[in-house]
């Protein structure tokens, strides 16, 4: 027997990092890995190669590809508790990438169906563990899939399904495979990738722990999350339409984008502007015919947030609902995506002009600058509602406000500094200055807005930001830090919220 060629026996398979020319191949693969889900385009797939190519992985088995997978390096703590896929990897770009950060995150996983059982998952995944361990990253953390999930969603809550799994009751091929490979579940996030119907649009946030880790320093600190803002002291004045209202307001809007703004924020019931050329004299009723621009108004600035690419605090309008008026401040993100806070606190001048009527529900807001709470005007006089909001996350209170004398401002204005001390979190003001002398109740107007900081050294020397000369027409623009904000509350002179005796008081809120 002559001797065999072991060569014609062999058959290598190679795990290795993904190159550009694989991208054809990669391509291909994924319609067979995931024929109902939106695939990678080649835009996303070189973006990925350009900006972290140490992180993409693939597995090679007689020169056919037949499995990958996709990370990033980010500051896990930087972002939202909730967040989605794209938000983690910046609509599938990875410019997000962050090569100082502490955490690989694995964005997704393919093998092959026809080599299922090879583990070329459990290369990939040693892979992306020995890559934590070179880059010397505290953990691995992953958006994993639960696709068995649909056929017991009549059954199981997504709690129920995972614990079921996690005890080995129900087997699913994505979730069990991640707990045998060491990973530990951190929680389920719902709208994690909304093309994803087996899962019912779940994931589960699972973590690995690299316990090779060491840490560079005792701190680990981004340098920097500076938010700008652009307030606008609004001037209230005789206009003859809405058209006249939407010109100005916008004028207002284009400066907040050529600031480069995050946020643009107006004042309370900035909106009575429109009851100048509303032929109604008698306030309950003149509310009511403010109340039907409502769409427009809202019509308006969704519009304007989209496409000058700011967050807009649109002041607060009146609402009429169920035959009743409420104030309404409305959030109008950039994204096209709209939240409303009411008035919870209604004070008697507006109960006795207008019947306006008191909302019951304090509300924290998600933005791409983190989380926010709106205060209207009398609101921010009330200790317990920033109290509660930052302990819901918030770290910076909007207070759109509208007051006729100078006491009525330093009302607003102390109780604002008084809650950015206490709370530890940045506070804005807004309001109106100027007359509307035609209209009851609205005829003059008294304001100067500013953005209020915590009191210690890191903040501005008297905890302003900026502020606006009083009672003229104006804008200030100044950015606040939220890294610094994070930093003080971990290590500050003081710190109120870590030292409140918990023991002793506690604010409780009545949903």
């Amino acid at each position: 027997m002559s001797k065999l060629d072991l060569s014609n026996f062999e058959k290598k398979l190679e795990v290795r990092n993904l190159q550009m020319e694989d991208i054809d191949q990669l391509l291909e693969m994924q319609k067979v890995c995931f024929p109902n889900m939106d695939p990678w385009t080649r835009e996303q797939l070189v973006s990925h190669l350009t900006i972290f190519p140490e992180g993409q992985f693939c597995v090679e088995f007689d020169g056919k590809l037949i499995g990958s997978c996709s990370s990033l390096i980010i500051n896990f703590d930087e972002y939202d508790d909730k967040h989605t896929w794209d938000d983690i990897t910046d609509e599938g770009y990875i410019t997000n990438h962050n090569p100082e950060g502490f955490n690989l995150y694995g964005i997704e996983v393919m093998v092959d169906p026809n080599y299922r059982g090879m583990k070329i998952g459990k290369r990939l995944y040693e892979a992306r563990k020995e890559l934590a361990r070179e880059f010397n990253l505290k953990s691995i953390i992953i958006g994993g899939r639960i696709p068995n999930y649909h056929k017991y969603k009549d059954e199981y809550s997504p709690r129920e399904y995972v614990e079921e799994v996690g005890n080995q009751n129900i087997f699913d091929p994505v979730l069990t495979f991640q707990i045998m490979n060491g990973f530990n579940l951190m929680r389920i996030n719902p709208g994690y990738l909304p093309d994803d119907q087996q899962s019912m649009q779940y994931a589960t946030l699972m973590e690995w722990n690299n316990i090779d880790y060491q840490p560079k320093s005792k701190r680990h600190f981004k340098t920097a999350y500076p938010v700008r803002i652009t307030v606008i002291q609004y001037m209230m004045k005789t206009i003859s339409s809405f058209e006249e209202f939407a010109k100005q307001v916008e004028y207002y809007v284009d400066v907040a984008y050529d600031f480069d703004s995050d946020f643009a924020v107006f004042p309370e019931i900035f909106t009575t502007q429109l009851m100048s050329f509303l032929e109604e004299k008698v306030p309950s009723k003149s509310v009511r015919k403010l109340a039907e621009y409502t769409e427009d108004y809202i019509e308006l600035f969704t519009k304007l947030a989209v496409r000058y690419n700011v967050n807009i605090i649109g002041g607060s309008h009146f609402v009429e609902e169920d035959d009743h008026i409420y104030n309404i401040a409305y959030l109008f993100r950039r994204d096209g995506t709209i939240e409303k806070q009411y008035k919870i606190h209604v004070t008697p001048n507006e109960r006795k002009w207008w019947g306006i009527q008191p909302g019951d529900s304090v509300r924290v807001f998600d933005t791409d600058c983190g989380k926010i709470a709106i205060q209207i005007c009398y609101d921010i006089q009330f200790p317990e509602l920033t109290r509660y909001a930052v302990d819901q996350g918030a770290n910076i209170i909007f207070v759109p406000f509208c007051t006729d004398d100078r006491q009525g401002y330093l009302r607003v204005r102390y109780c604002a500094q008084a809650r950015a001390v206490e709370n530890q979190v940045y506070t804005v003001i807004a309001g109106t200055v100027g007359n509307l002398t035609q209209v009851e109740n609205m005829d003059i107007q008294y304001a100067q807005s500013g953005i209020f900081t915590p009191s210690d050294f890191e903040f501005a020397r008297d905890g302003i930001v900026g502020e606006c000369h009083p009672n003229i027409e104006t804008v200030v623009v100044g950015d606040v830090d939220l890294e610094i904000l994070r930093r003080q509350r971990r290590s500050g002179t003081v710190r109120q919220l870590r030292d409140r005796r918990k023991d002793l008081f506690e604010v409780t809120y009545r949903k």
